[in-house]
Parts: structure tokens; sequence; C-alpha cells
């Protein structure tokens, strides 16, 4: 008796692109000891915030220093407050090469507002074509004849606003990709609500708040009533514990950048 062929599927796998929201850490520094320590003051009050968070570490401001990155060191120290890194930004190639080395990928730049992002040059001007004449009648009819369209006619704009309208619970995420975010129910806590623009959230917002995701600096969040986990803006996080001040917490306020720091303002009617 002939022995029988093991199962050979036509399609065992998929390979598809993905996009995925993650958390920058945006190094000012480089020395381990100052790092842990404050992580120790600012995430261990916390500690159970973060939960296994995929980490790009943003190298902007430490690209041009000459003391290598202790990478394997810094994802160590990651790893003890539940945040996974993958993926490093904006390094110098000897600090790309090291990452690589540790493991760790080269995600693109954001583009926002990184000093050392990578910027297309301009195209070469060209000449425009000299414009062929029209007839009468074919005029006429451009004009009145909507399928008569130009094949230069541009395309429709994509939609840049993304509702939902359903309570988010915990461990739920929706991500507004090139939109802005508009929730019209509450967002529990543990749920993520995050936008590559602003974020309005016409109910309690409980959950986390991660507006300008790829880089936004004007970016903004609103809610009709403050009271997140936590609110980022263009990677700029804070967390809520401490709790916000009384003026803002569980009130309207919203949440905008200036300069390095996150305002939380109440909005007066």
């Amino acid at each position: 008796m002939a022995a029988s062929s093991p199962a050979n599927p036509s399609n065992a796998f998929d390979l598809k692109s993905a996009s995925l929201a993650l958390v920058a850490l945006v190094l000012r520094t480089t020395r381990l000891d100052e790092l842990e320590a404050q992580f120790e003051a600012r995430i261990a009050p916390s500690a159970d915030f973060f939960n296994r968070d995929p980490v790009v570490i943003d190298l902007t401001h430490v690209r041009d220093q000459v003391e290598p990155v202790d990478f394997a060191g810094l994802a160590a120290l990651l790893r003890r407050y539940s945040m996974v890194p993958v993926a490093v930004r904006s390094g110098s190639p000897e600090q790309l090469e090291a990452a690589l080395e540790a493991g760790l990928c080269e995600a693109p730049d954001s583009g926002a507002d990184l000093p050392h992002a990578r910027v297309a040059p301009p195209p070469e001007p060209v000449a425009a074509p000299e414009p062929e004449p029209v007839a009468p009648a074919d005029a006429a009819a451009d004009a009145t004849d909507p399928d008569a369209l130009s094949e230069d006619e541009p395309a429709l704009p994509v939609p840049t606003l993304l509702v939902v309208d359903r309570p988010l619970r915990s461990g739920q995420q929706v991500y507004a990709k090139n939109a802005d975010l508009v929730v019209l129910a509450l967002v529990s806590h543990g749920a993520e609500v995050i936008a590559d623009g602003s974020i309005h959230v016409y109910a309690p917002l409980r959950g986390k708040a991660i507006a300008g995701a790829t880089g936004d600096i004007s970016a903004r969040i609103f809610s009709t009533c403050m009271e997140p986990e936590l609110i980022s803006v263009a990677g700029i996080y804070q967390t809520t514990d401490p709790p916000l001040p009384v003026e803002v917490r569980g009130k309207a306020a919203q949440v905008r950048l200036d300069g390095d720091t996150l305002v939380i303002e109440a909005i007066k009617a």
C-alpha cells in the first residue's frame, strides 16, 4: 500500500500591509542611569499602565553624540516597564547599525517636526504643453455633459474624518489613519483612541487618547468629560497619575501642544 502524502495546503499564509500605532520614546539622553531614574519617577507609579505596548525609539535629539548607544541595556530597561522595543528612527548611520545588531529594525521618520527628517527634493520644472484647439461643439458638450469629464479632472478627496458612535470597552482600539477621529460614546478605561489628526470625544474620555500619531504637532484632543488614563499629542505623553487639576478633570476640556509641553485647559461655553 502506498504511503499517503502529508497535507500540502495551497495557501499556508498571506502577507499583507498593516498599520500599527506605536508609542514613541523620544530620547534626550542615552545615559541608562538617568533614564532609569526618570522611568522610576514618572512611570513606576502607573506600573500596570503599559501592557507590552510596542515602542519605537526616536534618536532625533541624540543622533549627533559621540558615545555609542547601549541598545541592549535600553531594551532591557523598557521591558522592565512592560514596553516592547521594536524599532528605532532618526539615528545616525552608526546608531542604526548598532540598533540592527541589537535586533531592532529601522522605522521611517515621521517627517512632521523632526529636524533630520528626510525630505524629497522639489521636482524639476517642466514646461506646460501647448493646449490643443477645441471645436466649439466639443466645448459645449464638455460644459453640459457630466460624463464628458477631462482625464485631468482631480479625484474626489479622501474622507478625513472617522466617526464612531458606539461605546469602546476595555481592550478595544480605534485608529483614524490620516484623519481626525470623532467618538460619540464613552471611551472606557483600557480602551484606546488614536488618530493621525485630532480627537473629539463627545462623552467621557477615560481610556488612552493619542492624537497626532504620526507627528502632527497641531493636533488636539477634545472631550466633554476629560478623565483619561493617558493623553498624547505628536509623541508627547502624559499620564493622569497624579490626577488632572480640578478645573479640567471631568469637565469639557482640550489638550494641545505648546513646544514640548502638553497644555490641558477647560473649554468655556
